[in-house]
């Protein structure tokens, strides 16, 4: 790779071994992907729960600590794997507690802000047009890369980190003009009317995709989508298919940067309401007993939470019911009554974490969970890797399904 001054100094370790390590780390990973040089990035989020770091990566950590590391970006963190004001009655332990603590502290001794979300563009500061990031939550990253315009590509958690430490990262994949330019079309043949049909409808594009090479150029969608809506559609694309970028034609920024020319060649795929009913089924039938109701994966957003709120108003559950958010917006719906409205009917709601990166296959284990219902399409998606047998229904009926114990 081409290196500056300031990267060759890093490099040798004349701006500290903190530095050394991460430009070195980074350039492996350039050179990997034949990088020619490196970008000079905004800010940076990282994820770095307790599950993925375990004990090796506190102590990693902890030593980089030792040598000063500091951050020279902003740099913020996915959700936590613990929320530390609850996490006995979970099933979670007092050693996942203790690996999040040392995390947090670690983390908050080199000046990452610790902001435990997977939904920052919700919350925190939305990326603009063309700003270069390196970001490595896979909702975060399809998010910020297709519905703002930024560029940012899947960044592991030491890459994520490097990238917090020298300010940059390698200049290839959806950094480049070439890797944004869509490969395959995708018509939508039925209109999605809710969280769920989006990120059903993003999920069978994912699978159909199935390669982080893929950038599939959207059709069909006659109304602009809400925020929450295009983040469930990018979330399950992400979550399936690996894949960074969609372009819906006349909604997201680039989609317009693209011509006849650059389409024709392209191979077509129709989505129809059967394929869409067809992955739905896999997921649970009318009937099935119910074991937990989980709404997360993304973090909810304000108004969800109300939305929840609402559908919780004089029910009484008959399973647990956990919902996910950020501590913005946890602050916020305290502030709004909306956690009391939630928790009156039995619900709980977390704050900082989401279900599927705080120990999901422990915690089910401990409470003896294996039919988790949820709306989300990316949840369902991972838990099956976890020992569940994962439900999905639209938020309505996940609610009037924990009431009766059952999907109705």
């Amino acid at each position: 790779m081409n290196l500056s001054q300031e990267e060759k100094a890093m490099s040798k370790g004349e701006l500290g071994e903190a530095a050394k390590w991460a430009i070195n780390h980074q350039i492996e990973v350039g050179n990997f992907f034949d990088a020619e040089d490196f970008v000079s990035v905004s800010n940076v989020h990282m994820m770095v729960d307790p599950e993925s770091i375990g004990i090796a990566g506190v102590k990693f950590f902890e030593n980089l600590v030792k040598m000063n590391a500091k951050v020279r970006v902003p740099m913020i963190t996915d959700p936590r794997g613990v929320d530390l004001d609850y996490y006995r009655p979970l099933g979670q332990t007092e050693e996942m507690a203790d690996i999040e603590r040392r995390t947090i502290k670690a983390c908050s001794s080199m000046g990452i802000l610790m902001t435990n979300t997977c939904v920052n563009y919700q919350t925190i500061m939305a990326p603009l047009y063309g700003e270069h990031l390196a970001y490595g939550d896979t909702g975060v990253v399809i998010y910020s890369n297709s519905v703002c315009g930024a560029r940012s590509n899947f960044e592991g958690g030491p890459s994520a980190l490097a990238a917090g430490l020298t300010g940059r990262t390698p200049r290839y994949g959806l950094h480049l003009d070439e890797k944004r330019k869509p490969t395959k079309i995708f018509t939508i043949k039925h209109e999605p009317n809710e969280l769920t049909d989006w990120g059903l409808i993003g999920a069978l594009i994912g699978k159909m995709c199935g390669s982080y090479w893929e950038v599939p150029f959207i059709e069909g969608i006659n109304k602009i989508p809400t925020s929450d809506e295009i983040k469930h559609f990018g979330a399950a694309m992400a979550s399936y298919g690996s894949t960074p970028l969609f372009h819906i034609k006349g909604i997201t920024p680039e989609a317009d940067n693209f011509n006849s020319n650059d389409l024709n060649d392209l191979n077509h795929y129709d989505i129809k309401s059967t394929d869409i009913n067809s992955l739905k089924a896999e997921f649970g039938k009318k009937g099935d007993k119910i074991d937990v109701v989980v709404f997360a994966a993304p973090q909810l957003s304000i108004f969800e939470m109300q939305k929840v709120a609402e559908l919780c108003n004089d029910k009484i559950f008959k399973v647990p019911v956990l919902v996910c958010t950020s501590p913005q917006v946890y602050s916020d719906a305290l502030r709004m009554n909306l956690i009391k409205q939630i928790e009156n009917s039995g619900a709980k709601v977390l704050q900082g974490t989401c279900f599927y990166n705080q120990f999901a296959r422990e915690i089910g284990i401990a409470n003896g969970w294996v039919r988790l219902l949820s709306n989300s399409t990316k949840i369902v998606n991972i838990l099956g890797g976890y020992g569940y047998k994962p439900v999905l229904a639209n938020m309505e009926k996940c609610i009037l399904s924990a009431v009766e114990g059952k999907l109705l």
